[in-house]
């Protein structure tokens, strides 16, 4: 855009000085998009890589498992097939959303916003191990073909969905212009 008088360029103010862009965002919507980052990251890697690796990692089955047998102690039928799948699916994504959305909590001790990816990392591994060495601990078996290599990659993919989590909590700060060095 320029002035019609001088054809000279009409100023703007920096993107940064924008309200739309420095209104931060209300912290549960940082939260909740962050976690569901990294539970939609940890259910693609799932769902994708076991479809073309014969060891990959069958959290699938896993869950299935841990829905039956919880529904079960409850006195509750659990479903059969797709139905069941399904319902392993919605739980997984809600819990892991949950779970995963602690990357924005902790605050100034825990390195701020400029922490999350660290704490991304922490809980993907947290979890990661969880997923692959708890499970015969919980009476759910192990995972189907489990090999060292199905663990490992277990941890990762956690790991990497913790990192997505941390990565997206972060860039929600920097885009509502929350300081990233805490």
């Amino acid at each position: 855009m320029s002035d019609e008088r001088t054809n000279e360029p009409v100023p703007r103010p920096p993107a940064h000085e924008s309200p739309a862009i420095r209104r931060p965002l209300p912290t549960w919507l940082r939260l909740t998009l962050s976690g569901l980052a990294g539970a939609v990251t940890v259910t693609l890697l799932n769902e994708g890589v076991r479809r073309a690796l014969p060891h990959a990692p069958r959290m699938d089955v896993i869950g299935e498992r841990g829905l039956s047998k919880t529904l079960r102690a409850t006195g509750v039928q659990p479903p059969r097939g797709e139905a069941l799948y399904l319902s392993t699916m919605a739980a997984d994504l809600a819990s892991n959303s949950l779970y995963y959305a602690l990357v924005g909590l902790g605050g100034q001790r825990l390195g701020g916003d400029g922490g999350a990816l660290g704490r991304g990392a922490a809980l993907g591994l947290a979890a990661g191990l969880g997923g692959a060495f708890l499970p015969p601990r919980l009476g759910l078996g192990h995972q189907p073909g489990e090999t060292s290599m199905t663990r490992g990659l277990t941890v990762a993919w956690y790991t990497l969905g913790g990192v997505a989590a941390g990565a997206v909590y972060r860039t929600l700060g920097a885009r509502s212009g929350t300081d990233l060095n805490g």
